[in-house]
């Protein structure tokens, strides 16, 4: 499955999709970019006068591109019958640095389990000078249903 097959599949669009593009997804994890456009809706009250993008939007971030876009590597590559989805159930996440209008991002996941339809990665996420801006673990429920 390549990385565009996986994009493809994602049930998100615009103004609510998080990722660019993905530039690495195995069976361990995936690493993928998204440039947070200063047009987006939600900078135009988070904060007055300096805008900054909110950690609930990071973590949506975080978890579209190493949760749910390996969800769906890992369970489609099993059987491509299958049409995963996957729901995020929980957050352990650490805020370092903000994010501002225009910052290009980088998020790295590590897969740490996945078995009885569960999935758990810890994920980082960089900004382009290399910082850490958030960091934490991630987890989720992948479900599948046939094709048809």
């Amino acid at each position: 499955m390549t990385a565009q097959e996986i994009l493809d599949k994602l049930p998100y669009s615009k103004p609510f999709l998080f990722v660019d593009e993905l530039l690495h997804i195995d069976e361990t994890g995936t690493t993928g970019t998204y440039t947070f456009d200063k047009d987006l809706d939600f900078y135009k009250g988070h904060f007055k006068d300096y805008p900054v993008t909110p950690g609930v939007i990071l973590t949506e971030t975080m978890a579209q591109i190493g949760l749910v876009c390996l969800g769906i590597y890992l369970s489609e590559t099993a059987n491509a019958e299958m049409k995963a989805h996957v729901m995020l159930t929980s957050t352990a996440i650490d805020f370092m640095k903000p994010v501002f209008p225009g910052e290009k991002v980088t998020v790295v996941a590590e897969k740490v389990y996945f078995r009885f339809k569960k999935l758990n990665c810890t994920v980082v996420m960089t900004n382009e000078a290399g910082d850490v801006v958030c960091k934490g673990s991630i987890s989720g429920m992948v479900t599948a249903k046939l094709h048809g």
